[in-house]
């Protein structure tokens, strides 16, 4: 089963870093892992940014290529990363007395 990965964290200072950071995050799950990544900004607070990652089938090897990453880049020391993980909606179905 597919699951999907949110991931969010404050940024503090000028954005730049972050978004080039996250970009080469995100390049480097595209390239070995084949997993589409998006950036968002909350709508009302500029300095609550969420990464996307989806479809994942394979969550350990995603969740290993993050903390290689995270931990040899000095952007992110300091920032609390808190990640979510989703999988679609289990289908409703009817017990039968």
């Amino acid at each position: 089963m597919h699951c999907s990965l949110y991931i969010y964290y404050r940024v503090n200072g000028n954005f730049l870093p972050f978004r080039q950071a996250s970009a080469r995050l995100m390049a480097d799950v595209h390239e070995k892992l084949h997993i589409n990544g998006r950036l968002l900004q909350r709508r009302d607070d500029a300095q609550t940014w969420m990464e996307i990652y989806e479809p994942v089938s394979d969550a350990a090897a995603l969740q290993q290529l993050l903390a290689e990453g995270v931990a040899g880049d000095p952007c992110w020391q300091g920032v609390s990363r808190h990640e979510e993980w989703f999988v679609p909606l289990a289908e409703p179905h009817c017990d039968a007395p």
